[in-house]
């Protein structure tokens, strides 16, 4: 079994800045790609960003453009959010999944196979 273990949530804000940090463990080989999903009571859970092992290509939601980064340690089995110009509307749980080379689309939740517990992100006016 895969566990995700992620960290780095808080407190901060608005146009402050956060890192999260999610580590992969119990496989031998590295996901096909990882990605960060978040959800506030209020709504679905929704896609962040993601990146392909392999070749490092990176996607995001259009909300977080510009914004987010999201980046990997291909060694470490290690993928990061980090996250500027934070705005309230980005208040939610934050949720690191991995999945294989194969499935539907990576803004998709159902694509990914292993998720994180989940860690809170707040974002103050």
């Amino acid at each position: 079994q895969v566990q995700l273990v992620e960290s780095g949530g808080g407190l901060v804000q608005a146009g402050g800045s956060l890192s999260l940090s999610c580590v992969a463990s119990g496989r031998t080989s590295g996901p096909g790609a990882m990605g960060w999903f978040r959800q506030d009571p209020q709504k679905e859970r929704e896609f962040v960003a993601a990146i392909s092992w392999s070749g490092g290509s990176t996607y995001y939601a259009d909300s977080v453009k510009g914004r987010f980064t999201i980046s990997r340690d291909n060694a470490k089995n290690t993928v990061y959010l980090q996250m500027n110009s934070l705005k309230p509307e980005d208040t939610a749980v934050y949720y690191c999944a991995a999945r294989g080379p194969r499935g539907i689309p990576l803004d998709r939740s159902r694509g990914y196979e292993y998720w994180g517990q989940g860690t809170q992100v707040t974002v103050s006016s």
